[in-house]
């Protein structure tokens, strides 16, 4: 069997984007793949057709990444085709380029042109369309020839993470009718939309509105395209309001009130009318998939009513399903295999989903009466003749709660042997390591080394209270990873206890550069894309000013002390455990400044480190960054653990 090598993971295809036809007759969706030499992605648009139960390539531009179904045999996509628009847009030009295709073939044709970056898009009737779009209000027109030489800003967050200065830039709502290019705004320039859902002449849609500070809290507002008139359902300031549909002719939210738990709190379901909202049904799941992997691109849909449900993913346990909810708040879980939902969509009484089903990487996937077929095969034969290790579940119980984890064994495994090992510890922390394909952990379990991951308190998949640790930090969920340590070394004394690292991104980067201020257990370390300092978190990246003091139980003003106690800063001194740190210059969730000051305190303290810094990418380097930047992440990862643990 040969090995599972670094770089396989360009050879991969990852789906996103499904959407049915209105017929049902086909199922869309993007394919995306790496291009290393010119260290990009490409993208297509795809078609499975059921009748002929086969896949065609559509689209041939390789910038295809989203779409629209115009009717039953016509799709809308945005794309960029000339080097003159390429041009306008490199230059700052706001400008989106629409093409239709026939799902039969043939040549796309420009439908139309928007001077705007539009983010989403659906069908209002055959001549208008409801959409979102990006707009600048602090951006000067013309643009000055030094524009790009400053930045200003009044208002937080003035940037987040992947979309850069965000200065007055809202994703605000409008109509356009493609007689004459007419847009019509429906939102004024300071209202940021979410979501949004058509039904007959009314536009249902979730926003935000502010001047200085964002809130957590939004509004829900309907809009009558005929009169122009718009009425509040919700108004700001109660409800951080997640998603609003319609199930048949009633409006349905998922929302949270965020005074049990926090901003990670679960969202309940109420239904709305003008007079009054009511709770439909408690649920104590997260409404999106946080089943971690590295192995995926793309958006997906991940909420849609249809007939009298409203169907959502859920995390629960250690994956994703496909659920729904009917007006009685009868909740059902549809999808019953262990894995990862990344996406669907509804045709009737089918479902066509993106999944990830044990070892194997993403493919489509149709749903009828609880039985799951595969439609496509993408990834059929990349991994098949390689080593894949399956996931041994480890669980113990730490105080009143178990602990849930898994390790993966070493290619050529040998029980006479001695082997190295590596823990890895998740981000979110409201996220979760579920069984289904890793590539680096995959990768590392090749190159001989035994993988270790859990689900420690904090993690998703458990309910609000299992996800609840505000001001905890650094205890409990440390006690349940050392004690998973414990437990793993334990039960696999092939393990070399002298030969063991740590790892982690973002919340697991954090975690990491705890861990190595409090034990030196730990042979060497790699800490990702970190928080080291919670007082600096708070006034430099996009989420700080809500999210430290929410998950702190402190500010910097109510209680310095406690930020600085739960910083890994504070025991930076302490640390002896060689560590590399990996960050990225345009990571706004975590900012550069929490890699470098832990960089400068190691090497002021004496300690062994190295310190490599991508240029242009952001926090999702590990999972979306360029082609040649990933491979170079997971080489110095690697590296550094062949250089103390091999």
């Amino acid at each position: 069997m040969k090995k599972l090598r670094l770089e396989d993971f360009t050879e991969y295809k990852f789906i996103s984007g499904i959407k049915a036809s209105p017929d049902s007759s086909c199922v869309g969706f993007a394919v995306h793949r790496a291009d290393v030499e010119e260290n990009k992605y490409l993208s297509n648009i795809w078609v499975y057709n059921k009748k002929e139960k086969e896949c065609s390539k559509l689209t041939s531009m390789d910038a295809e990444k989203s779409f629209i179904w115009l009717d039953e045999k016509t799709i809308l996509f945005s794309s960029i085709r000339s080097d003159k628009d390429r041009k306008k847009i490199e230059e700052g030009m706001e400008l989106t380029v629409f093409y239709s295709i026939k799902t039969s073939g043939g040549e796309a044709q420009e439908a139309f042109r928007i001077n705007l970056s539009v983010t989403s898009m659906e069908v209002l009737d055959e001549d208008r369309f409801v959409l979102t779009a990006g707009w600048a209000g602090n951006k000067p027109d013309p643009l000055p020839k030094d524009y790009n030489d400053y930045e200003i800003f009044d208002e937080i967050p003035f940037w987040s993470n992947g979309g850069g200065f965000t200065n007055k830039k809202r994703n605000r709502l409008y109509v356009y009718d493609k007689r004459g290019g007419k847009l019509v705004p429906v939102t004024d320039e300071l209202t940021d939309v979410s979501s949004y859902k058509i039904k007959g002449n009314k536009i249902l849609y979730t926003s935000v509105k502010y001047n200085a500070k964002m809130p957590l809290t939004s509004d829900l507002k309907i809009y009558d395209i005929d009169s122009g008139n718009t009425e509040i359902l919700v108004a700001e300031g109660k409800y951080k309001i997640t998603y609003a549909d319609y199930i048949e002719d009633t409006i349905v939210m998922a929302a949270t009130e965020m005074k049990r738990h926090g901003l990670n709190e679960n969202p309940w379901f109420y239904t709305v009318t003008k007079d009054e909202v009511k709770l439909l049904a408690e649920y104590d799941c997260s409404l999106w998939n946080s089943v971690g992997s590295d192995c995926r691109l793309g958006s997906s849909e991940m909420k849609k009513s249809a007939g009298s449900y409203l169907y959502f993913t859920a995390t629960k346990a250690r994956s994703s399903f496909l659920c729904r909810i009917d007006l009685c708040g009868k909740i059902e879980e549809l999808s019953k295999d262990k894995g990862s939902v990344d996406g669907f969509d509804i045709a009737g009484n089918e479902a066509f989903f993106v999944g990830l089903r044990g070892q194997k990487l993403q493919e489509v996937y149709s749903l009828l009466e609880g039985r799951e077929t595969q439609l496509t095969s993408f990834n059929d034969g990349i991994i098949e003749d390689k080593y894949v290790a399956l996931p041994e579940r480890v669980e113990f119980q730490n105080e009143d709660v178990t602990i849930e984890g898994f390790i993966l064994k070493p290619a050529d495994y040998d029980l006479g042997r001695k082997y190295p090992a590596i823990l890895d510890i998740h981000g979110g922390p409201k996220t979760v390591y579920g069984e289904v394909f890793y590539h680096e952990m995959q990768y590392w379990a090749n190159e001989g080394y035994f993988v270790f991951f859990c689900n420690p308190r904090g993690s998703d998949g458990r309910g609000n209270s299992f996800a609840d640790i505000r001001g905890k930090y650094g205890t409990i969920d440390y006690d349940d990873l050392m004690k998973f340590t414990d437990l793993v070394l334990e039960k696999y004394p092939e393990i070399d206890r002298e030969r063991v690292g740590v790892t982690g991104g973002s919340y697991g980067g954090f975690m990491t550069n705890w861990i190595i201020g409090h034990t030196d257990r730990f042979r060497c370390a790699a800490t990702q894309r970190s928080i080291a300092n919670w007082v600096t978190e708070f006034g430099v990246t996009d989420i700080g000013y809500y999210f430290v003091p929410d998950q702190m139980a402190a500010d910097p003003w109510s209680n310095i002390e406690k930020l600085w106690d739960h910083s890994p800063m504070k025991y930076a001194d302490k640390i002896k455990t060689p560590t590399l740190i990996i960050h990225s210059d345009e990571d706004y969730r975590c900012w550069l400044p929490e890699g470098l000051q832990l960089f400068t305190s190691l090497k002021y303290h004496g300690v062994e480190s190295r310190m490599c810094m991508f240029k242009g990418e952001n926090h999702e380097l590990s999972r979306s960054g360029k082609p040649k930047h990933r491979i170079k992440r997971l080489q110095e990862i690697t590296n550094w653990f062949e250089k103390y643990l091999k």
